[in-house]
């Protein structure tokens, strides 16, 4: 049998693209491929709220899956020349839309993993309602602290709303420490392992496929993960909080090396015992 053709396909700039699939009745797929590593730039972002719309406006309630055709990676994470490039518009116009819309979509999402989710990319994996992944490739981790990257309110709320052990939470923050997808799946990072297969047996089993039907899915959903969605729609506010909290944190350094001074002075005339 000749190929099914895709529900629509949309591009990602400068030569990436979102493929939309119904692999079974009513599951879709977007399968979007943004070489090298599917970094999340606004051109990606926006093609994939896009498709989320033409899905939820232009066709029958069902379960949406994400997954990359890069089978390396889900996604590696922000594109940091973009992120500072673009400022205060790169999270309000691009990033935080993306994410809300997915945290509150209407229909189940599924995020299926084929290989590595990095920082942002877990972040994204994160706003689906579960999340499938190879069990023989990749691994999720958050290695800001390897690079140096503060985060901001949203990207460590979603995980402290939906990690259930705090130790976990603190590990993955705090540890940078990469889970592959067996350790993922003990820690409820997952929910399943494997591959498209398992996710339409997963819809399934779980009964997926007619959750959306009464219209009320995306606002149970606003309700249960109210701390993140208030931090995404209050992007202006949270960037006035977050850069009262780094001038504070530059004054509270200030003032601690002062009182370092001040001991090293009285107690060894003005050179540090250290």
């Amino acid at each position: 049998m000749p190929p099914i053709p895709p529900l629509f396909t949309l591009p990602i700039q400068p030569n990436g693209r979102i493929t939309c699939t119904q692999p079974s009745p009513r599951i879709y797929l977007l399968t979007f491929e943004s070489p090298p590593d599917n970094r999340l730039t606004p051109s990606f972002c926006s093609s994939l709220l896009l498709a989320l719309d033409i899905l939820d406006h232009r066709f029958p309630k069902g379960v949406v899956v994400t997954t990359s055709g890069i089978q390396k990676f889900y996604s590696n994470g922000l594109d940091y020349e973009s992120a500072v490039k673009e400022g205060e518009r790169f999270w309000s116009g691009s990033l935080y839309p993306l994410w809300r819309r997915i945290l509150t979509y209407p229909m189940p999402t599924i995020a299926l993993l084929p290989g590595h989710a990095f920082a942002g990319g877990f972040m994204t994996a994160m706003m689906h309602d579960y999340r499938l992944m190879n069990p023989h490739r990749g691994f999720l981790c958050l290695n800001e602290l390897d690079f140096g990257a503060p985060m901001k309110a949203p990207m460590a709320s979603i995980f402290r709303q939906k990690v259930p052990n705090p130790n976990t939470f603190r590990t993955i923050i705090l540890e940078s420490k990469r889970y592959g997808a067996l350790e993922g799946l003990k820690e409820g990072l997952l929910d399943g392992l494997g591959g498209m297969e398992e996710v339409v047996v997963f819809v399934r089993e779980m009964g997926l496929i007619d959750r959306a039907k009464t219209g009320v899915y995306g606002r149970l959903k606003m309700e249960m993960w109210r701390e993140t969605v208030g931090y995404l729609d209050k992007v202006e506010e949270g960037e006035r909080i977050w850069e009262n909290q780094m001038e504070d944190n530059r004054k509270r350094q200030e003032e601690e090396k002062r009182r370092v001074e001040d001991w090293e002075r009285q107690n060894s005339g003005g050179r540090s015992k250290l």
